[in-house]
């Protein structure tokens, strides 16, 4: 751990001089990081310049993220829905959201990235409610902010100041940096409440597909069939899969095993044991499940249990 937060340390300190290794760099430690779903720190901010940007299935962490586009081309599918990004738009990422980005490779593709830890902040500071912006994101279902022209200048400011901080070097910047990553948590708590919760951002969604997704989710036990499902719907199976991939990114099956999954990993985490775990989440094989919970997760359901 000590070595990647040195490379961290470096990247940014290098950034500057050489964006096309920066964006390398933490692309491997962004990895490493995605892989394993934890963080080990307080927070840890990633600004991210590639021509390609590394792909992962869908996946989810035990951390709360920022995403933040400044240029390039990439849609996120994230539960059942895929938002298409525009430069400046700010997507929050719930801990224990599953999500997914879909870069066009064919663009430069730059962003900010911020994983935070939730408890940290709450005990630095009880009582603001500094997380109210994804609490009012899962409050309307809708997790993509859309700053205007006069709303990016504040938040450009602040990005710039935290960077600055996290060169390190100064007296106090591990302070500096807890303050004005609490001032950008107040900052996107007020454009949660202001028009840029409801401006950008292009939404794939079908009524038909809503009521499919609710269905999965609340049979996850059950055997779950593409014909099945697209009959619920009265439409044909063809068409079904062309919408579910659309509004979700990923296919019938692929997204009913990760729903399945994530689900059995809840379980597994409230104390459930991860053979009942596996059989009420529709896992009829154990090995199966372990293969690919493993695959997914990278740990072990034991280990998630411990």
């Amino acid at each position: 751990m000590q070595d990647l937060l040195e490379t961290l340390q470096n990247v940014l300190y290098n950034c500057a001089a050489n964006p096309t290794w920066c964006g390398e760099v933490s692309l491997l430690a962004q990895k490493k990081y995605a892989r394993e779903g934890y963080l080990e720190e307080n927070y840890h901010y990633f600004h991210l310049r590639d021509s390609a940007g590394a792909e992962r299935d869908f996946h989810f962490h035990e951390f709360d993220k920022i995403v933040l586009l400044l240029s390039g081309r990439v849609d996120y599918a994230m539960e059942s829905i895929v938002y298409t990004l525009r430069p400046w738009d700010i997507l929050l990422v719930p801990h224990h959201t599953i999500h997914k980005a879909l870069i066009d490779k064919s663009a430069p593709y730059e962003r900010i990235i911020l994983y935070l830890d939730r408890k940290y902040f709450d005990r630095l500071m009880p009582d603001a409610r500094l997380f109210g912006c994804f609490d009012r994101a899962d409050e309307r279902a809708c997790y993509l902010l859309a700053p205007d022209g006069g709303q990016r200048a504040p938040l450009e400011t602040l990005l710039g100041q935290l960077e600055e901080a996290l060169r390190g070097g100064q007296f106090g910047a591990e302070a500096m940096c807890d303050a004005l990553i609490v001032q950008l948590l107040v900052l996107l708590g007020r454009l949660g409440f202001s028009d840029a919760a409801d401006a950008g951002g292009e939404q794939a969604h079908d009524a038909k597909i809503d009521a499919v997704l609710s269905y999965i989710n609340e049979n996850l036990a059950a055997k779950l069939d593409v014909d099945e499902l697209a009959a619920r719907v009265h439409i044909s199976r063809y068409h079904f899969m062309r919408l579910f991939k659309a509004q979700t990114g990923e296919s019938v099956h692929a997204y009913i095993r990760q729903r399945r999954l994530m689900r059995a990993a809840h379980l597994i985490r409230e104390g459930m044991s991860a053979a009942r775990a596996a059989e009420e989440c529709g896992f009829a094989d154990y090995s199966a499940f372990h293969r690919a919970f493993t695959a997914v997760f990278g740990i072990s359901p034991g280990r998630l249990k411990k």
